[in-house]
């Protein structure tokens, strides 16, 4: 059927904020989709509370709300814009539980909109678990045994049921595993089920049999209405049943299956689509595949696009979400032509001539104490996927674009003694980060296949392609000389120069020369879904050591845009968005080359760019990407200022070699980020920087910070998200603070020296975003934090316009940036973050690239930095911008006092990282980035838009309860006003001893309770602690009292996370919230759209003369 005639508009629903669990795929699912149906004809009317997407963009859809994806608001939104449909596939669990909020609520049917995508039942027969299981069972497949429980004691009786311990705990209705676990024992069970019924939308947990150790299957299915199905994508799974599969290394397509166990995992997959009904998109079924008896289970399904759908989708060129909107809106899969190769339908199944790797990122080296053990909860925030001809070749290229010291094979030093070797065995029987590597050198110390079978119950073929590596591995080590026959050995299975150059122990510029002497280079092979069946039309190339290329020859200059490799805390999907940006603006002029390897970001969607290469971004990969693109036709040059420090990194190592650098030069890059160049370029600008400096050892280290007085931040050199940098309160800190360091991979001075400055406290910070053309500069943004210095601008909340800086001070600031952009010499985009202390403007630093704010700032001004980044870094100018319209005449200098207001709030991931005790580790926020994600609030005023902005970020501020207050000697002055508003407003005030002390003099009703380190009193009068845990306190204001006494505090923050209640950790936020509450009084929050917003700022700007402004009235009628 075509396009069905009675849907003239959709709302797409967003998956909100990253998170763990629910990244950037949604970013790239959703904006396929919109994109899709407004080429239909269809109004897209889209919501997501996330700034940093693509999706978000104003020319993605015709109407995009940035609000919080609440079912209030999202009526407010459907009651304003009556759609016809309304679409929730595509945003991951939040998308389908805020669409299942708004059937329950009636919403609707009283609206008149239709769900389509998948149908409530489909929802809920996939979702529920009691559901799901009659499903599987009524198509003749089984389920794990199981028990449904409510409450603790029904927990017990369902252990019992089920034969005892390890049993699985999984609660209903979350998103990436969250709250489940295995437990193994009465306490591990009161544990994980307890923190479960909290997690769960429907307070139920499932208990079910243990399936640890069996073999972990995924299929990627796709339905239409006429019951076309079509299997997109096998999967497997290298770690067994018990790690999540986020959290996993999987292969495409599954290998270790004979013919009749996939054929039999077919159609179990194909009847349970048919019977739960999915029948316009996408799902994705789990299964688990007994090694020992071949006994196949049904683990679960998701009605929608997944992360695993991301996946499907790069590894087999088949856009799953892109499909599933066609089918949402009424054709079959047979009407549906595939992209790739212009003349197969997508009722075509695709077919791989090649292998695909995808391996985790983690970051738990950002959360001091957690469980480094891999569970049924995902805790990875990102990965990396690599296509080879072999699966040693595809592991070994997925291993290296992790971009993480190591992570990659080695074989440095003496090979483990069988002590070691033991040690090596005993560790890899529990799942961690590290588990492959260590695996890799149990086996170069001579484990065999059994004995590491019997400890990681890996598949027995995986574990002999170990064994292989190894093998090859000793013949480069142990041939006589570098011939031609051992490299082409090597590199077919993956090896990199830099791997072969330590076998060898020659420098890796030798290994290269070598090979090119032989003519050894990689050719590029395409990515075509039908197994080179069919011609291709998308170059979407990899890498392999094999006979002939595919690259193809082109006319047009190209320029080559380096991506920002896996997602990780720090260096997000921010970065991608400035790199699809660029390739936007440049595809007029250019033929645009994206390199990424990162299987869930736009970036690497093949039809964001002319050319994309999915291959690792180290020097080896990128110089031979660059040579190949030289024989093709000519190379403008190569952007690196768009990814954030990956390809930064690179950008020396490529100008030696010859690579033109497009943009900033790589010695301005240099003068940013080397301590003593920019100390100089400060000083001739006549610039205040604080009192630093720098150390190579730890006695160098002790004097610099005696000089300069404490308190002081230290950190390392060219590090991004501030990775081990903290405040040191006092010369015993610092001993800790070294001690510690001195232990990670690489130690205290592995990247160079350590950087010490003085802190700065009770400072505003600011953050700037500029364009600078090598002769103009062009204010992007000036960004007020919300909380005071010393909180990584990643993870504090900031506001846009300034809240608090004046006309003058922003001018100011403007002549400073200026002069430190002339001073490094930027050509594109800067980043500064200034501190304003008692009228003294310093510089804290200044980074000569695109920033984790430029989409924010892009988005809340309306003006694409980005791509005027990549305009200018290949020959524009400002001047030249401004008249193609690109920029507006005045920048961020110029106030609008009709402008509306932006708050940026970071989401954090602390509920996912607990320490092997079960507690949360500890949600304090400092110099070191946590965050994973961001959302944004925009509305007329502050106080609303903050509001907002917590709404999207947690779900809201409480508006009437109990408050409790417990701050440093040095904020109790700064709580009393706020906190006397709050008790105002109804709110009950319970406090420590001492901040109740404070309340009671200034005339606030406060009532103490015991704290932590007094324990239960006499007559059983709870702890805070406990009272938290209870759930009897609504919201928390808790500020660190320094270094020393923050183990109350610790458990006070812990047990609020735990029981996902409001934290407050500063008295800049407490202010800000009281505000926002005053807010959410005065009634629901309004919406507008992004689009109104620019239409209402180009007429501000535009027509309305200067003379006689618009009457307020007219203008904010939105209120």
């Amino acid at each position: 059927m075509p396009v069905r005639p009675d849907i003239s508009s959709v709302l797409v629903i967003g998956s909100g904020p990253i998170v763990i669990g629910q990244a950037c795929e949604f970013d790239y699912s959703g904006t396929q989709a919109c994109r899709v149906l407004r080429a239909e004809g269809i109004r897209v009317i889209l919501v997501n509370s996330n700034p940093a997407t693509i999706m978000t963009d104003p020319d993605v859809a015709d109407a995009t709300y940035i609000e919080p994806i609440t079912p209030e608001v999202l009526t407010t939104i459907i009651a304003k814009e009556r759609p016809d449909a309304l679409l929730p596939t595509l945003g991951g669990q939040t998308a389908l539980n805020a669409a299942m909020s708004l059937v329950e609520r009636g919403v609707l049917d009283e609206y008149d909109v239709e769900l389509i995508g998948a149908s409530a039942a489909a929802i809920n027969a996939g979702e529920d678990r009691d559901e799901f299981k009659d499903v599987v069972e009524r198509c003749g497949a089984e389920v794990a045994r199981s028990v449904i429980a409510h409450t603790m004691d029904e927990c017990r009786a369902g252990v019992d049921a089920l034969g005892g311990y390890p049993v699985v705990v999984r609660p209903s209705f979350t998103m990436g595993g969250l709250g489940s676990g295995v437990a193994f024992n009465d306490s591990d069970l009161h544990r994980i089920a307890g923190a479960g019924l909290a997690a769960s939308r429907t307070t139920e947990v499932l208990l079910e049999e243990s399936i640890l150790g069996w073999k972990e299957y995924e299929l990627e299915l796709m339905r239409d209405t006429a019951d076309n199905v079509v299997v997109v994508c096998s999967i497997e799974n290298v770690d067994p049943v018990g790690v999540h599969t986020g959290d996993s290394i999987t292969v495409a397509p599954a290998l270790t299956l004979t013919d009749r166990e996939l054929q039999r995992l077919r159609d179990i997959g194909i009847a349970v689509i048919r019977e739960v009904g999915v029948d316009t998109g996408g799902c994705n079924i789990q299964f688990a595949v007994d090694p020992a008896t071949g006994r196949i289970i049904v683990i679960e399904m998701n009605p929608r696009v997944s992360r695993s759908s991301a996946l499907a989708s790069k590894a087999t060129g088949f856009p799953i979400a892109k499909i599933a909107a066609r089918l949402a809106v009424g054709y079959t899969l047979d009407e549906i032509p595939n992209d790739i190769t212009g003349s197969t339908p997508a009722s075509f199944e695709p077919t791989l001539d090649y292998v695909v790797v995808k391996v985790p990122r983690f970051a738990f080296e950002k959360f001091r104490g957690a469980d480094p053990r891999l569970t049924t909860t995902m805790k990875s925030v990102g990965e990396a996927m690599a296509i080879g001809r072999s699966y040693t070749e595809a592991l070994q290229k997925a291993l290296r674009s992790l971009d993480k010291k190591g992570t990659a094979f080695h074989w440095d030093g003496p090979a483990p003694s069988q002590q070691q070797t033991a040690e090596l065995l005993e560790s890899i029987a529990v799942p961690t980060e590290h588990r492959l590597v260590d695996l890799q050198q149990a086996v170069r110390g001579g484990a065999t296949i059994a004995q590491l079978h019997e400890a990681t119950r890996i598949d027995p073929w995986f574990l002999d392609q170990m064994l292989l590596l190894e093998e090859v591995a000793q013949e480069v080590k142990g041939a006589s000389a570098l011939t031609a026959d051992v490299l082409t050995l090597a590199k077919r299975h993956g090896f990199s120069d830099v791997q072969v150059a330590s076998l060898r122990g020659i420098s890796e510029d030798t290994v290269r020369e070598v090979r090119h002497a032989f003519g050894l280079r990689p050719v590029y092979k395409t990515v075509d879904t039908c197994a080179a069946e069919f011609a291709s039309r998308t170059p979407y190339l990899y890498s392999s050591y094999d006979l002939e290329t595919e690259v193809a020859s082109r006319e047009r200059e190209a320029v080559i845009i380096l991506g920002s490799g896996p997602n990780r805390i720090g260096q997000g999907i921010e970065f991608d968005y400035s790199c699809v940006h660029a390739a936007m603006a440049l595809s007029d002029r250019y033929e645009t080359v994206m390199v990424n390897c990162n299987p869930e970001t736009v970036s690497t969607d093949y039809d964001i760019s002319d050319r994309l290469y999915f291959e690792p971004l180290t020097f080896e990969d990128v110089i031979e990407i660059y040579e190949a693109e030289l024989a093709a036709g000519p190379v403008t040059g190569v952007i690196v200022q768009l990814g954030g420090q990956t390809p930064l990194s690179l950008a020396a190592r490529l100008a030696k070699a010859g690579v033109p650098i497009l943009g900033t030069s790589p010695e301005a890059i240099d003068a940013a980020e080397d301590r003593e160049a920019f100390g100089v370029v400060l000083q001739r600008a006549g610039l205040p920087a604080p009192a630093h400096g720098t150390a190579l050892s730890d006695e160098q280290a002790r004097s610099v910070a005696q000089g300069i007085g404490y308190p002081v931040l230290v950190r390392p050199s060219y590090v991004l998200g501030g990775r081990g940098m903290e405040i040191v309160y006092d010369a015993q800190g610092l001993d800790d603070y070294l001690q510690r360091a001195g232990l990670e991979p690489g130690g205290v001075y592995g990247t160079g020296p350590l950087l010490i400055d003085r802190f700065l406290d009770d400072a505003i910070e600011i953050d700037v975003d500029a364009l600078y053309d090598g002769s103009e500069l062009f204010l992007g943004g000036v960004m007020e934090h919300i909380e005071e210095a010393g909180i990584h601008s990643g993870d504090s909340a900031c506001v846009m316009p300034p809240m608090t800086l004046s006309d003058t001070e922003i001018a100011r600031i403007r002549r400073s940036t200026e002069a430190i952009a002339k001073g490094v010499g930027v050509q594109g985009l800067l980043n500064i973050q200034f501190a304003l202390v008692s009228d003294v403007l310093y510089v804290i630093e200044a980074n000569p690239r695109a920033s984790r704010t430029v989409p924010f700032v892009s988005k809340a001004s309306g003006v694409q930095l980005a791509k005027a980044a990549a305009l200018i870094m290949t020959g524009e100018t400002i001047a030249s911008l401004r008249r193609s319209g690109h920029l507006p005449e005045a920048d961020a200098a110029v106030t609008d006092p009709d402008d509306p207001i932006a708050v940026k709030e970071a989401v954090l991931p602390f509920k996912r990282f607990r320490t092997t005790e079960g507690r949360v580790v500890d949600t304090i926020l400092g110099p070191e980035m946590r965050s994973t994600g961001e959302v944004m609030g925009y509305d007329v005023d502050f106080p609303r838009a903050f509001a907002k902005s917590q709404a999207g970020a947690y779900g809201g501020l409480p508006c009437e309860g109990t408050l409790f207050v417990s701050v440093a000697d040095r904020d109790k002055r700064a709580i009393i006003l706020p906190v006397a508003r709050l008790a105002e407003l109804g709110f009950t005030v319970l406090a420590t001893t001492g901040t109740a002390q404070v309340l009671r003099r200034n005339g606030i009703d406060a009532l103490a309770v015991r704290k932590i380190s007094q324990g239960v009193g006499d007559h059983g009068e709870q702890t805070i602690a406990e009272l938290i845990e209870s759930g009897a306190i609504d919201m928390v204001v808790n500020t660190p009292k320094g270094q020393g006494a923050r183990a109350d505090g610790y458990s006070i923050r812990a047990a609020t996370t735990g029981a996902d209640r409001p934290i407050i950790t500063t008295v800049q936020q407490l202010q800000a919230a009281v505000q926002a509450l005053e807010a959410q009084l005065r009634g629901p929050f309004q919406v507008r759209s992004l689009q109104e917003h620019i239409a209402a700022r180009r007429s501000r700007r535009g027509s309305a003369p200067e003379t006689h402004p618009v009457a307020p009235v007219e203008d904010k009628e939105t209120r």
